[in-house]
């Protein structure tokens, strides 16, 4: 059976990271994310990704179109053998929680949490229907705010709190099917997303908030996901694997 991946959110940061470790180790890799074909960030990612990689535009709030955008993923390059749901969206605002919006709140939910969950559940079916003797996988990049809270983004820490029970759930679901499900924590990780932070956490990290004393890269993430998807962690399914440099180790 050929390797396929399908990687949310693959064109850029972690997942553009992840999508391209998977290339190198020989897979086939599905890029989903909802921006248009001919965006700049989805064209560089598909050149330096080479011809083992392909782009489907899709946007996890639709639901109903997560059959058809998966269908054609699996018609042009094969059964999904490694799923990894790595696309999220932070808070539309940071400030303070007790002026959450309706609007956001429902936004990082439905896209973090509700669309990550219904993919996931139409690709477990779809392994599920088709028994293989190949390794299979599911893999779930969380955040270390599933534990860690930030006041000021109460919405993000909900959603991935969320979604790492979501990766418990499938964990469980897909064991007896020699299926492995892991979830990946990162920490603070320098990408598009935390670029408006930045000045704000390279301070913290010069005063101590992470113990490796320094920013996390998108590579920190990736070099973790081949031992997971090619069976080598297998029996330890339902894993959770922190990428932080040490911040989530509780401190006094």
């Amino acid at each position: 059976m050929s390797k396929v991946a399908l990687v949310t959110g693959g064109q850029r940061g972690i997942g553009l990271a992840i999508s391209a470790a998977l290339v190198e180790a020989g897979y086939k890799v599905a890029l989903l994310a909802q921006c248009d074909p001919g965006d700049s960030e989805v064209r560089s990612a598909l050149e330096e990704l080479g011809p083992n990689a392909a782009f489907y535009s899709h946007d996890l709030l639709n639901i109903d179109g997560h059959v058809g955008v998966v269908g054609k993923v699996e018609a042009d390059l094969g059964p999904i053998t490694t799923f990894v749901s790595n696309a999220g969206v932070p808070a539309k605002i940071r400030g303070d929680m007790l002026d959450v919006t309706t609007d956001s709140f429902d936004f990082v939910m439905g896209v973090n949490l509700k669309g990550a969950f219904f993919l996931a559940q139409e690709i477990a079916r779809r392994m599920l229907d088709r028994p293989s003797d190949s390794y299979r996988s599911m893999t779930f990049v969380t955040s270390v705010s599933a534990e860690m809270i930030s006041i000021e983004r109460a919405e993000y820490c909900v959603s991935k709190a969320g979604a790492s029970m979501m990766a418990q759930l499938f964990a469980v679901r897909m064991a007896p099917h020699d299926i492995g499900v892991f979830e990946i924590r990162p920490g603070v990780i320098e990408t598009a997303l935390t670029a408006g932070v930045k000045d704000k956490y390279t301070a913290r990290i010069k005063d101590g908030l992470v113990p490796s004393a320094r920013w996390g890269y998108p590579a920190d993430i990736a070099s973790t996901i081949l031992p997971l998807v090619e069976g080598r962690m297998a029996f330890a399914t339902g894993s959770v694997i922190n990428v932080d440099g040490g911040l989530s180790i509780p401190r006094l």
